[in-house]
């Protein structure tokens, strides 16, 4: 109820300003109106200052649009090749630096690596020792010398032990052996000792085989030759297939790793004795002979099976293939590849693949951090030598380097990780602890980064890891999160918009990150940390925080006066705006599609929050000002705080980006609250400032029409200003319904005065410029200021929609009901309707000019009209006029919109229509061909005004004085019989509208016996009469007569007694007329009654009169026309006074001087009217 009571109240003021515009406007100018007279260097003085003050005020309307352009070219600038800022961090996040000591050893490493490498190369791999050693010197910055003595060391030094590591993982497309299709296939594998040349070419001639015939077995004379394995594994069967799958793993000591031989049987186990079962303890034999006792057990097994058989082997284990592979042709990095199944000789049938994973290493290396350190230590620390001289010699573009290596790096680094046995997993943490470590310190690639974890994930197995290892992955999944979550912290200096190799990285490093939070590895070494959302979080906020707090230390808004604090607040703000338009567009999606965390809702929030903070503190204290009487908003201080308000509106804005729940209850949700007063002063300056730009213009105009229009100059500026008023407003988009309605009333109210203004600044001008000015060149600048005038009332009449009035209705009607709806509606129409009719009062101000101006000649060629004799035809006496007007109406309608030419016009038109009724006015009584002559011009000028639909609209034109000319017309054009005919007909349509009047009544029935033509006429009685004696009363008699007289010559006029001193007389007298029905067909023809005062002494005086049509009365058909007319009602006549000579016909009846009849009547007309003057 408050609310709606303080919006009445508001309302009141508003509409009451709007009602006294016009009489601001007529008093004269107070000192400090904006429109006061000034002397002329002043005057100018302030026109350029409002012309300054609009290109300001222009400026921070259009502040959103060029942030917006700015932030387009930031990234345009940086997509070219810009380098991304340093990524400076905390430098406990950067690992220690090795000793030399330590280096040394390191050195000795890897020289004990190259010079003990073993396997194939690869076409990658540097195969040249000098090549290497030559590279290890300049990784370790070694001096010759000391590369000599620890070379030296090194070939002294105890050789290692090798190991071959053998995966028999499947085998595919076997030969069948069973009956059922199928075979149960297994496996016997072992190393074959070294062979000399020859015997290796008799190997070529002849397969080697663990199962040999009985009778080959029985030939043999010692161990070496039953079997020359040092060591035999066998796999599991795998029953009725052909495709076994085995994924079983065997270690096999090597003592001579260029000759030995890697020999592979497969068979299909066929008796439950065999080989495969007595080979089961074979590694339980310790030394050659034993193994050889034992091998010959297993022969004369088979042998006995074969007695027991019949001398047959189908009970002994079919062979299904072979696979033989020297130990130096096994490649560095190993086999990992499918080897086709041998024969053991030509007669043999066999066929399919065997899967096998081999890889040689070494035990027991003779090296001092080989024997103290483990072997993942080693091979780190020697990645991270190698890692940090290969960056240091990158030339382009260090901070984006993928983390390639040389040839001979990767060579060391191959042969080291298969030395000391370490595993792809293995490899893929120590290369990821290496990288990411060194990225703490110098910046890699972040795909590389991410690749390496992706190597982890695929290779992960948890079993694997464990111990050391497991911390010490876990410390490197901690300090490279806490590295990248100290970078998001400093994202807007690390990674600025500016640079797309900026961006690129830390969209790589946020995958990154994300990536690693799911991957299985982390979640098995890093349980506790499963909260990167909210770690995230917590970075961007506190980032934020801080990076607002740089620039409150940059611009000191607390410094200064309370103009330059809003200033500076205003840039603070503006960075707010560009850093969350940068949120929006550039980062959040990074972040989004990275890590699935709102960057924009939460930079947004902690912004936002410190922005409000600060400037809610700033405008209280230019509040606390500004309500002191003696202060008074600024102009300067009025821009700022626009500005500053129009910067808020444009954080305020991000908020529609954010999710719904993140847009509730923001600490700008009513930040307008802070402005309300100030807004109001700014809007009063912005008025002032309007008033001004618009009399400068009105001083500048020349009144010519502009190219293509037919306005001038000032109106363009006027409207151009307007607008930009109308988009302070848009801008301001005050959010509050009863606020809105205020300063939409009050801005409504500020327009409409400037139009005003400027359509009053208009007329002035063209009235001084009028005196010594020709007809032509006048009327051509006052079409122009018209047209001028009506460009702004156009303008002005879309301000419904343009300040979005139904907007403000519905939001009063939804807080204040109904009443408050009514309430706007009524204000903001009642101003604009004011307003339409001061512009138009001051068109029609511009348009008197122009007939002023037009009236010598109009009235010159209406008294021509006028004057020529009856011999001059109608279109010859006409013509001049015509004439004169078609010059004009090419001059209007070239130069005047149509609004404006139709307003002329009908001025122009009414104008000619007073001065033909002025001279049929001052020509009554002549003849009726002058009559004529004027109603063919009327009809002329109805035509021509017409213009075929172009022009007035004939139903337009016919009205008012129109209708006065043409009845005057037709009724001069009159006998004075018709036109006492008029008048009865007249008295007759005004009897049939009287009601009740103040002179009372008369009752009368009348009735008509059509055999005998005769009306009877019973005059009961009267009531009500008016008193005319000096004792309040009246002595009343009734004068019934036939009228008019012309047409009942015959007839006389007869009357009742008088009835003395009565206001109420009762007559009860009956009186009878002679009428046929030529008589009582006529309209006209009627029964008055005259109502009359006896006076003994004196004239009588007329009391009233009445009249009833005879056809009421006589017409066939007619109750009264019956033979029961006796018995129909008595009618009431209300009696009136009207005074004859009012009417036109009086008039026209008295100029008649020679004509008789209309002397008489009009004598006797007199006659009453004097009666009833002289009462």
């Amino acid at each position: 109820m408050t609310t709606l009571l303080d919006l009445k109240s508001s309302v009141l003021r508003q509409v009451q300003r709007s009602q006294s515009l016009r009489t601001r406007r007529e008093s004269p100018p107070t000192p400090s109106s904006p429109l006061t007279h000034r002397p002329e260097p002043l005057s100018r003085r302030v026109s350029e200052e409002s012309a300054e003050f609009f290109e300001r005020v222009n400026a921070i309307l259009q502040k959103q649009e060029n942030m917006l352009r700015a932030a387009q070219a930031e990234c345009q600038r940086g997509a070219c090749t810009v380098p991304p800022p340093q990524e400076q961090v905390d430098q406990s996040f950067i690992a220690d630096r090795i000793s030399r000591a330590e280096l040394d050893q390191l050195y000795k490493e890897a020289v004990y690596t190259v010079v003990n490498r073993v396997g194939v190369p690869s076409s990658e791999h540097v195969k040249s020792d000098e090549e290497l050693f030559a590279y290890l010197l300049k990784v370790f910055d070694m001096a010759e010398e000391e590369h000599e003595i620890i070379l030296q060391k090194v070939q002294e030094s105890k050789r290692p032990s090798f190991s071959l590591r053998v995966s028999v993982m499947k085998a595919r497309n076997m030969m069948a052996k069973d009956a059922n299709g199928y075979s149960d296939p297994y496996c016997m594998l072992g190393i074959l000792v070294g062979q000399s040349p020859r015997e290796v070419e008799e190997k070529k001639e002849r397969k080697f085989s663990f199962r040999k015939r009985k009778e080959k077995l029985e030939k043999r004379s010692s161990t070496k030759e039953v079997l020359p394995a040092r060591c035999i594994q066998v796999t599991e069967v795998k029953p009725e297939t052909l495709n076994p799958v085995w994924d079983e793993h065997f270690v096999f000591e090597v003592d001579d790793v260029y000759n030995d031989l890697l020999h592979l049987d497969i068979w299909d186990h066929d008796d439950d004795v065999s080989v495969a079962e007595a080979c089961k303890k074979l590694n339980e034999v310790s030394g050659l002979r034993g193994m050889g006792r034992y091998f010959k057990q297993i022969a004369k097994s088979l042998r006995s099976n074969g007695s027991a058989s019949s001398g047959s082997e189908e009970s002994a284990d079919d062979f299904l293939g072979c696979i033989n592979i020297p130990l130096n042709e096994i490649p560095v990095t190993g086999y990992d590849t499918w080897f086709k199944l041998e024969p053991r000789s030509s007669t043999s049938k066999v066929q399919g693949d065997c899967h096998l994973i081999l890889k040689l290493f070494t035990s027991q290396r003779d090296t001092d951090m080989s024997q103290r350190e483990p072997h993942i230590s080693v091979h780190k620390k020697l990645l991270s030598q190698i890692v940090d001289y290969e960056h240091n010699h990158v030339k382009r573009e260090p901070y984006n380097w993928n983390g390639q290596v040389c040839p001979a790096a990767w060579t060391i680094l191959t042969h080291h990780a298969v030395q000391t046995d370490l595993s792809p997993l293995q490899q893929a943490i120590i290369r990821w602890q290496c990288y990411s470590s060194h990225h703490r310190s110098q910046r890699v690639c972040y795909s590389l980064l991410l690749r390496l974890l992706r190597t982890i994930d695929a290779d992960w197995d948890p079993a694997a890891v464990r111990g050391d290892l497991e911390r010490q992955l876990s410390d490197s999944f901690r300090l490279h999160t806490e590295h990248c979550l100290c970078l998001m912290k400093n994202m807007r200096q690390v990674f600025p918009c500016t640079s797309a190799a900026a961006i690129t990285r830390y969209e790589l490093m946020l995958r990154g990150i994300g990536y690693m939070q799911n991957m299985r590895a982390f979640k098995t070494v890093c349980p506790l940390r499963n909260q990167l959302h909210l770690d995230i979080t917590t970075a961007i906020k506190k980032g934020s925080a801080e990076w607002y707090e740089s620039l409150i230390a940059r611009y000191k808004p607390e410094d200064g006066t309370l103009e330059d604090q809003l200033k500076k607040l205003v840039q603070i703000v503006d960075c707010v705006c560009a850093d969350v338009h940068r949120a929006q567009n550039i980062y959040n999606k990074l972040f989004y599609s990275a890590v699935k965390v709102d960057f924009l809702s939460i930079s947004y929030r902690q912004l936002e929050k410190q922005v409000a903070d600060d400037v809610n503190v700033a405008m209280e204290r230019v509040c606390g000002t500004l309500e002191q009487e003696s202060s008074r908003l600024t102009q300067t201080m009025g821009e700022t705080v626009f500005e500053l308000y129009t910067s808020l509106k444009i954080l305020k804005g991000f908020r529609e980006f954010l999710p719904l729940k993140d847009a509730k209850m923001l600490a700008l949700t009513g930040f307008h609250n802070w402005f309300k007063s100030s807004i109001h002063q700014w809007l009063q300056i912005v008025h002032e400032r309007s008033c001004d730009r618009i009399r400068k213009a009105v001083e500048a105009d020349k009144l010519e029409p502009l190219h293509q229009a037919k306005h001038s100059s000032s109106a363009v500026e006027v409207a151009t200003c307007l607008s930009q008023v109308r988009e302070i407003w848009l801008q301001l988009a005050w959010p509050d319904s009863a606020g809105a309605f205020i300063f939409i009333t009050r801005l409504t109210d500020n327009f409409c005065s400037e139009a005003v203004c400027y359509s009053e600044l208009v007329t002035r001008k063209i009235e001084r410029n009028q005196v010594g000015r020709d007809y032509k060149s006048f009327a051509l600048q006052l079409c122009v200021a018209l047209n001028s005038t009506e460009h702004v009332r156009v303008f002005l009449s879309r301000l419904p929609r343009d300040l979005d009035w139904p907007g403000v209705e519905r939001a009063m009607e939804e807080s204040c009901g109904a009443e408050g709806k009514e309430q706007v509606y009524k204000a903001l129409n009642g101003q604009l309707f004011n307003m339409d009719l001061d512009l138009q009062r001051e068109a029609k101000r511009l348009i008197t000019l122009l007939t002023d101006k037009m009236q010598p000649e109009l009235r010159r060629y209406i008294q021509h009209i006028s004057l020529s004799p009856d011999s001059i035809n109608n279109d010859d006496a006409v013509a001049p006029l015509m004439k004169y007007l078609q010059d004009t109406m090419v001059i209007l309608t070239d130069n005047l919109v149509k609004e404006n030419l139709t307003r002329v016009l009908q001025s122009l038109w009414e104008l000619l229509l007073r001065m033909i009724l002025d001279a049929v006015a001052e020509n009554r009584g002549v003849q009726v061909e002058f009559y004529n002559r004027f109603q063919y011009t009327v009809e002329t000028l109805v035509q021509f005004f017409h213009a075929k639909g172009e022009g007035l609209s004939v139903d337009d034109m016919k009205s008012g004085d129109y209708k006065l000319l043409d009845e005057e017309l037709r009724l001069n054009k009159c006998s004075s019989f018709e036109l006492i005919e008029q008048y009865y007909l007249e008295k007759i349509s005004h009897q049939k509208t009287l009601k009740h009047t103040r002179f009372g009544r008369i009752s009368v029935k009348c009735y008509y016996d059509a055999s005998e033509q005769r009306l009877t006429v019973e005059i009961l009685h009267a009531a009500d009469i008016i008193a005319l004696d000096a004792n309040g009363l009246s002595d009343p008699f009734v004068i019934v007569e036939l009228c008019p007289h012309h047409l009942f010559p015959l007839a006389k006029s007869q009357r009742t007694q008088v009835k003395l001193k009565t206001l109420h007389p009762v007559f009860d007298e009956l009186f009878y007329f002679h009428v046929s029905p030529e008589h009582y067909r006529h309209r006209f023809a009627c029964l008055t009654f005259t109502v009359m005062d006896y006076d003994w002494l004196s004239t009588n005086d007329f009391a009233g009169e009445a009249v009833a049509p005879l056809s009421d009365f006589c017409w066939p058909g007619r109750p009264n026309a019956s033979p029961a007319g006796k018995s129909v009602q008595p009618i009431i006549l209300h009696l009136s006074r009207s005074k004859p000579s009012e009417k036109p016909i009086m008039r026209m009846l008295d100029a008649r001087v020679g004509d008789r009849e209309a002397q008489e009547f009009v004598r006797r007309l007199k006659e009453i009217e004097k009666s009833m003057e002289e009462e």
